[in-house]
């Protein structure tokens, strides 16, 4: 029903920045509420960012200031910009979408659709 697509990824020095991006396989995102996930080596997933429908962000205490998440629904996109990037945020990132209008969540179980994840690596 709804594909995702990740990529941004890579490798980057503490302090510096990456942006994510997410692509969907759908003619419009604009009712999608979306979101960013991060599951780090031996450690559950946890909700990052997400972006609602109505254009509501929720973040998590650990990157808020630090990331952004946005949207261009003409493209079908979810980007997430992440500055001032620390090791701890060395996880693999993925993107999550539900296509029913809801307020923006950061639990699992809110979101069908997923992607298969980007790499991220911060070193010191």
């Amino acid at each position: 029903q709804v594909q995702l697509v990740e990529s941004g990824g890579g490798s980057v020095q503490a302090g510096g920045s990456l942006r994510l991006s997410c692509t969907a396989s759908i003619g419009t995102l604009s009712s999608f509420t979306m979101a960013w996930f991060r599951q780090a080596p031996g450690k559950e997933r946890e909700g990052v960012a997400c972006i609602g429908a109505s254009g509501r962000t929720k973040y998590a205490d650990s990157v808020k200031g630090r990331f952004t998440i946005s949207r261009d629904n003409a493209k079908t996109t979810l980007y997430l910009q992440m500055n001032s990037l620390e090791p701890e945020d060395t996880a693999l990132y993925y993107c999550a979408a539900n296509d029913r209008w809801m307020d923006p969540s950061l639990l699992r179980l809110r979101y069908p659709y997923w992607g298969q994840g980007t790499q991220v690596a911060v070193s010191s």
